[in-house]
């Protein structure tokens, strides 16, 4: 019998970059995890995160413990850190799993240094795209870890099919998808959001929602818009003012000003209202850097169909061409806008789409049963130690 099985609670290490109250998918995701976990009569839950720049600090976070190492700034997207490294150490030394979310450079270095012997799961999103410079020194810390796992979790096929590093190691991976809590999605109060803001009352309302980066594949989706009618767009997000003053010239430079709208980053409530008042979602991503695209669930879930893009990653997985949405070629403007105008012509089309998106949903993506593929995951493989 394992100490588990005698009655001892499964004390699980969470590893990220950052927590709540930083806003981000990965991010989203740890604290769904780690509260949930924390919740269960059998389970206690540790975080270890930095801090974007300063002194570190313990909080409780909606019950769930969390650590802030201090930083001196991030480098690279990776902070820099070095009482990282010894917290790490010491919360391995209280930690029965220890599950790492991917990539983060310097917890494979604290890893390595700690010394631990239990098991190690990493929870992989996205390989190391455009830092190419920071990939050749950290390939070999990489490789190291990647042997060291006694587990990876994938959100989707297309993660491992994708990565030149998870080929190496399909055996040890597993398809667990990201989730959603639909009770509270749908619980969410409807209001016309967006509505209130259009200039032509009958157009189509089109949703981006992300941060304007270059992999989010925005100025394709201006320049496609451009040929666009009857619809409007609504951006939801920020970026550099280097790349918002560019978004703008190019709405300048196609006519399109008076039917784009640019919204500040929305509070919970309010973005899930944005989603609810859309007709479709546009996720135009143009690099593997977009691994999933939790956007698309967040759209699907109150029956809107989604426009993304055949990245070799997880995008086309969630939403499927031609049954929940369409799917374009990446960075291919005349495509997008092509689907784009199909999905404003046909409202039947969004209809079918959208009411197989929100099935899609319930079926292969609710919360619950995500958490419980996670947390039995853990749960084993600490078995399988303490057998050993």
């Amino acid at each position: 019998m394992t100490e588990q099985k005698a009655g001892r609670k499964l004390r699980i290490l969470q590893v990220n970059k950052a927590y709540y109250p930083h806003i981000g998918g990965i991010e989203s995701l740890v604290r769904t995890f780690s509260r949930a976990f924390s919740r269960r009569p059998d389970a206690e839950v540790q975080v270890l995160v930095c801090q974007e720049k300063g002194k570190g600090e313990d909080r409780v976070v909606e019950g769930v413990s969390v650590h802030y190492a201090s930083s001196l700034g991030t480098y690279f997207s990776c902070p820099l850190s070095f009482s990282f490294v010894r917290q790490f150490r010491k919360l391995s030394k209280w930690a029965d799993v220890v599950e790492i979310h991917m990539p983060f450079p310097l917890a494979d270095l604290a890893c390595l240094l700690s010394g631990y012997k239990g098991p190690v799961v990493l929870a992989w999103h996205s390989d190391v795209v455009r830092q190419k410079l920071l990939l050749r020194f950290y390939k070999p810390l990489l490789m190291w870890l990647l042997r060291r796992a006694d587990c990876i979790i994938a959100a989707t096929p297309g993660h491992i099919s994708s990565s030149p590093f998870l080929t190496q190691f399909s055996e040890k991976c597993r398809v667990i998808p990201y989730g959603l809590d639909t009770k509270a999605y749908l619980s969410v109060p409807r209001k016309p959001i967006l509505q209130q803001m259009q200039k032509n009352p009958k157009a189509v309302r089109a949703l981006f929602v992300g941060r304007f980066v270059y992999y989010k594949g925005i100025e394709v989706l201006l320049e496609a818009f451009g040929k666009v009618e009857g619809c409007e767009l609504f951006l939801v997000g920020h970026g550099t003012p280097e790349m918002e003053e560019r978004l703008h010239h190019m709405l300048q430079d196609n006519g399109k000003a008076e039917q784009v709208h640019f919204l500040e980053p929305l509070p919970e409530a309010d973005l899930r209202a944005a989603f609810a008042d859309c007709d479709f979602l546009v996720l135009p991503s143009v690099a593997n850097s977009e691994a999933f695209g939790i956007v698309q669930l967040e759209a699907m879930v109150y029956g809107k169909p989604v426009i993304n893009t055949a990245l070799p990653t997880g995008v086309p997985h969630v939403s499927l061409d031609g049954i929940t949405g369409l799917t374009v070629a990446p960075g291919d403007a005349d495509a997008l806008a092509k689907a784009m105008q199909t999905l404003v012509d046909v409202p039947e089309l969004r209809q079918s789409f959208g009411a197989a998106a929100a099935e899609r949903v319930k079926q292969e993506f609710e919360e619950s049963g995500v958490l419980d593929a996670v947390f039995r995951t853990l749960e084993q493989l600490t078995e399988r130690r303490h057998e050993q």
